[in-house]
């Protein structure tokens, strides 16, 4: 254990201590701020008003348009030819055209600017909308005030009730951000950092002072030393990223005000284009109420044991091919078969979404290949079973150790050898040599 623990010292301060590490770690958090707050001042600074000249010649949709914060609609009683002909005369930036035929009016927007997807959408819903009042008030002798007065706004509030009889509401928007977030992020980092394992490994068989290292140490110790140690540098780069990143974010936003970053926030909102307005009147409150549903300790601590030990697996399993190969190039081959199931989990992630509870879920939720990614998803619906979290996470350990396990194996082997196209049936006689 003392040689492991050496290893892993070894590796962690030899990592840290690299000029590449410090510069990224300061670079990282204002990429990542940047990313965050760069759309936000776009929006800010990039308020042109689209001004849109309306000829109706149904006389339908006058006044049916809503002005908003980039558009403005006005209606000009005069020919469509009459307006193309004074177009760059005057400050429109389009002319909508809604002109007569049989059944549903034809509608054309020539433009000098092309109009964004939530701009045409906004006209097509409100053309839409006022079509289909018409229609029931002439079917169904409804007044145009009384229509009005029907707009439900109906939310359906999911409950669960447990064998107790116990009941609980679950907030389906709030678990799967949470859900979906976290999988993202152990997907990224399982990527991001376990390739640097498989680097560091072809980095030392390439120089041959491993050679003297592994007459020292056995080469599980070795391996486990060194995933580990790599790992413990992945985070406390990724905590650092996270420090910073917040620091530097809550900074630039005190610069803002908060009425402007809620307003360039809102801007191009397609929910809000598309006429989608019955909002709860305390958004705020409705999310607090929604976490108050999310199992959040169970979530918390299940998310650092899945975001650590998937990436000790992967990065394993990662050791194992870079102790195959002599350099970078000759990965791809063997990468692949190990990342698909970290692909297929994130692919499949939206589908155990819609049924977090079902068998696919449960069986990806605990095979470690696919369990890091699939378990966070399902956590945050709730319904998981402690014993099958249990379960899941002593395969997961069980997984990482049997991966180092091989890695060791192959590493053993691997050593020594140098120009040699490794091939699959070569690693079997690696993995089966009994000493």
């Amino acid at each position: 254990m003392n040689k492991i623990t050496l290893i892993i010292k070894r590796e962690y301060l030899t990592r840290v201590k690299k000029k590449s590490f410090v510069i990224m770690t300061l670079l990282g958090p204002l990429l990542m701020a940047g990313l965050m707050l760069v759309p936000i001042w776009l929006a800010i600074k990039d308020k042109d008003i689209q001004r849109i000249e309306v000829i109706d010649e149904t006389k339908t949709f006058i006044n049916q348009f809503v002005n908003t914060a980039t558009l403005q609609f006005k209606h000009e009683f005069r020919s469509i030819e009459q307006a193309k002909s004074k177009f760059y005369d005057e400050n429109y930036t389009s002319i909508l055209y809604i002109k007569n035929a049989d059944k549903t009016p034809v509608v054309e927007m020539y433009y000098k600017k092309q109009p964004g997807f939530s701009t045409i959408i906004n006209i097509e819903n409100t053309i839409e909308n006022v079509i289909r009042n018409i229609e029931i008030q002439s079917k169904f002798n409804v007044t145009k005030e009384q229509l009005a007065e029907i707009q439900p706004n109906i939310t359906v509030k999911p409950i669960s009730i447990t064998i107790d009889g116990e009941e609980e509401s679950k907030n389906v928007g709030i678990s799967t951000a949470l859900g979906f977030g976290g999988a993202i992020l152990i997907y990224f980092f399982i990527f991001m950092y376990g390739v640097q394992i498989m680097r560091g490994v072809i980095e030392e068989k390439t120089s041959r002072i491993v050679e003297i290292i592994i007459s020292s140490v056995k080469p599980f110790q070795l391996m486990m030393g060194k995933i580990i140690g790599i790992a413990l540098v992945g985070l406390t780069q990724f905590l650092l990223w996270a420090l910073f990143t917040g620091v530097i974010y809550t900074i630039i936003v005190g610069a803002f005000s908060i009425e402007t970053v809620t307003s360039a926030s809102q801007t191009g909102n397609l929910m809000e284009q598309a006429n989608i307005t019955e909002l709860s009147q305390n958004p705020y409150q409705d999310v607090m109420d929604g976490f108050k549903t999310i199992p959040v300790f169970q979530l918390l601590i299940s998310f650092i044991f899945y975001f650590i030990g998937g990436y000790l697996l992967y990065g394993a399993l990662l050791a194992a091919v870079g102790s195959a190969v002599d350099s970078e190039a000759d990965t791809q081959q063997f990468m692949l078969p190990i990342t698909i199931p970290l692909i297929f989990s994130f692919v499949v992630a939206q589908t155990v979404m819609e049924n977090p509870d079902g068998t696919m879920a449960f069986w990806l939720s605990i095979i470690p290949l696919t369990s890091p990614i699939i378990m966070m998803v399902r956590i945050p619906f709730g319904g998981v079973e402690s014993w099958e979290l249990v379960l899941s996470m002593s395969l997961l350990i069980i997984g990482f150790l049997g991966a180092t396990w091989i890695a060791a194996k192959i590493y053993r082997t691997g050593i020594l050898m140098y120009g040699k196209k490794i091939t699959y049936k070569e690693l079997w006689k690696w993995l089966t040599y009994k000493n």
